[in-house]
């Protein structure tokens, strides 16, 4: 097929989709057929723009599209009282993406294009989403775009400090990405509310913090023995969650690394998995279950913590391994590991991606923070959920553990 022709064929193609979902709206002023050929017109004012070298074509283009498309909704406005400016902007942009498509913008205008669709078609959830955001949630998005586009542009991106470990931009770039990883599971946990279950509530609980999900479903299993099948369950799965923020983390900043650490967290992912499964088809209809108390991941106050907790690991790391060897950083993983396993596991990606760690040490060290971290949680459900609860979930513990050892022992 002759690029020209194609070029007009993935236009009309991006309209029809975009138009295929405003048709499904009763009083829409422009469904398939306006949306195709508008997308159509786009291009085409694209490629005349060229041979004339000259943008007020498209200019005008777009200006017509938008003042037709407004008249249309003055004379004829909606009976339930939507003022069409959403429409309107999907037309423009169904003709802005037919003209990206003729300047070479292709895959560019087809994935905007599915983007656009998707966010037509799920206006009403999102407009739950919104509506089940408290005040305080939506503070929580905004610290988190003052931590990512304020602090972090300013702060200086060089090597300080003994062994060069300190490097400030790095530092909290670290900070950005666990605060962004606990801030969306804490916004889906504010979302899905206790109806939606026992998985969805350890899912999201452990994407915050396990921690503090163990610490909460202990104590109300120690209250009402009930809900011991269900605490299981929330503490397995929110553990298990560790071992998929620690895969994320690792991709993110290390890729190098995954096929090395991927199988050991997925041999321990599989076991704790099965146990959980098991459980999950023994629990029963629960109605009501209680929430974690979490605390908000972007408050400066916790983004501070983190990133000092993060600066010293870091250095300790460094001045552990240059003093005793793989050794010595696989102590500071075991005593970190206690009370929280992200800061040494980026310490330790970081010791890799600048080549004092090989692949082997690095994954030891990964994992033996969370099987430090899988003891203190044992410690955590026997002191504060009691014995009953310890004999439910320390099965699932022992089962990530020996699947995170068995992979290991054999990579």
């Amino acid at each position: 097929m002759p690029d020209n022709l194609q070029a007009f064929v993935t236009s009309l193609a991006i309209g029809l989709l975009i138009g295929l979902e405003r048709e499904r709206k009763p009083d829409a002023k422009a469904g398939l057929r306006t949306f195709g050929l508008v997308a159509l017109l786009g291009c085409l004012s694209a490629l005349i723009a060229r041979e004339t070298a000259s943008g007020w074509i498209l200019a005008a283009g777009l200006f017509t599209v938008g003042a037709m498309m407004m008249a249309a909704i003055v004379m004829d406005p909606a009976d339930d009282g939507d003022p069409g400016t959403t429409s309107v902007i999907a037309l423009m942009l169904a003709y802005g993406l037919g003209a990206a498509v003729w300047f070479g913008y292709g895959n560019l205008a087809v994935m905007l294009a599915i983007a656009t669709t998707a966010l037509l078609y799920f206006k009403t959830q999102l407009h739950g989403f919104t509506q089940s955001l408290s005040h305080k949630d939506l503070i929580s998005i905004l610290q988190f775009g003052v931590l990512s586009f304020i602090v972090l542009p300013i702060l200086p991106d060089q090597d300080y400090g003994p062994y060069h470990a300190l490097n400030p931009h790095q530092i909290w770039r670290m900070v950005v990405l666990i605060s962004g990883v606990s801030l969306a599971g804490y916004a889906a946990l504010r979302v899905v509310e206790a109806r939606h279950g026992a998985a969805l509530i350890g899912f999201f609980g452990g994407l915050v913090s396990s921690t503090a999900t163990t610490l909460v479903f202990a104590r109300h299993a120690r209250k009402d023995e009930s809900l011991t099948r269900t605490a299981t369950l929330v503490i397995l799965l929110a553990n298990l969650m560790v071992l998929l923020r620690l895969a994320l983390v690792s991709a993110v900043i290390a890729p190098r690394l995954i096929p090395h650490i991927a199988p050991v967290l997925g041999g321990g992912l599989a076991l704790g998995l099965g146990v959980s499964l098991w459980g999950w088809r023994q629990l029963g209809t629960q109605q009501h279950l209680p929430m974690p108390e979490v605390t908000n991941p972007t408050e400066l106050r916790t983004a501070l913590s983190f990133g000092l907790l993060y600066a010293v690991v870091l250095f300790l790391s460094a001045w552990l391994q240059d003093l005793a060897g793989s050794k010595g950083l696989y102590l500071i993983s075991l005593a970190s590991g206690l009370t929280d396993v992200d800061a040494i596991t980026l310490s330790t990606l970081h010791l890799f991606n600048i080549s004092t760690l090989v692949e082997g040490p690095a994954v030891t060290a990964i994992i033996l923070a969370v099987l430090s971290n899988l003891v203190f949680k044992t410690g955590v459900v026997l002191s504060v959920g009691g014995g009953r609860l310890g004999r439910s979930v320390l099965p699932g513990f022992a089962a990530i553990a020996l699947g995170l050892v068995a992979v290991l022992a054999l990579a």
